[in-house]
């Protein structure tokens, strides 16, 4: 079965949502270049005047065939929810901000930022959730290697999510290209980058991790992710 585009869902979702529709935006890893076939998402905000039963019905089958080709269904909101919804969600709204292409529609980025009060309670609390879903993925491998392996390479994408946010809080442009941007983590907070670049390079199909290598790569990568946390935790912003 041949795996929906981004053209056609934008077809069918402009179908679906009709002169509700308002903007279609791809955002995050595909819209800056760093997409990784099989490995990345295509992340997309559809942003439309008004939902209701109807519409959400209407733009299910799309949906459906979007998440079947391996993609996170996309995220759906009202205009009023778009514009005031930046506190709830700040490393989300600071990602699509920084990386993204309108597929459809106005820009709907006129009037929209991120506090960094906002930003650095959420990107904390991020941050410690990966830490235990790490802590709880070495329990659960029984020391299996390949168990081990699929914890990384399952968990890199979103980790760059939070580095890119870090960054973010710090008034820095986080890096394109993976790669740089744990080495920029890193040195900010203070860890060692090796186990994060072997780990985007693996993923990538380039420097291929052996089984020998990932135990001391994921103990790099949790013991990286704890610093993280660490400097969180004592971080006082500049006046």
């Amino acid at each position: 079965m041949a795996r929906m585009t981004l053209e056609e869902l934008v077809s069918q979702l402009r179908a679906a949502y009709g002169t509700a529709l308002r903007s279609i935006v791809l955002y995050g890893s595909a819209a800056a270049g760093e997409h990784i076939p099989k490995r990345s998402d295509y992340n997309v905000l559809v942003i439309v005047d008004s939902l209701d039963s109807g519409r959400l019905t209407a733009a299910s089958a799309a949906s459906r065939a979007w998440t079947e080709a391996g993609n996170p269904a996309p995220l759906t909101l009202t205009t009023t929810e778009w514009r005031g919804s930046s506190d709830i969600f700040p490393m989300e709204y600071a990602d699509i901000l920084e990386r993204q292409r309108v597929l459809f529609g106005d820009p709907p980025f006129d009037g929209i930022s991120v506090d960094r009060k906002d930003l650095r309670l959420q990107l904390e609390q991020e941050a410690m959730g990966k830490v235990i879903k790490l802590r709880q993925g070495v329990l659960a491998s029984g020391n299996d290697n390949q168990r081990q392996l699929e914890l990384l390479t399952a968990s890199v994408s979103s980790v760059m999510v939070v580095f890119r946010a870090f960054l973010r809080l710090l008034g820095t442009t986080p890096p394109s290209d993976n790669v740089a941007l744990a080495e920029a983590a890193a040195r900010e907070a203070s860890f060692d980058a090796t186990s994060f670049a072997r780990v985007v390079r693996h993923v990538r199909g380039k420097d291929q991790l052996k089984p020998g290598d990932v135990g001391p790569v994921l103990s790099g990568y949790l013991h990286g992710m704890e610093q993280l946390v660490s400097y969180l935790d004592h971080y006082q912003p500049s006046a």
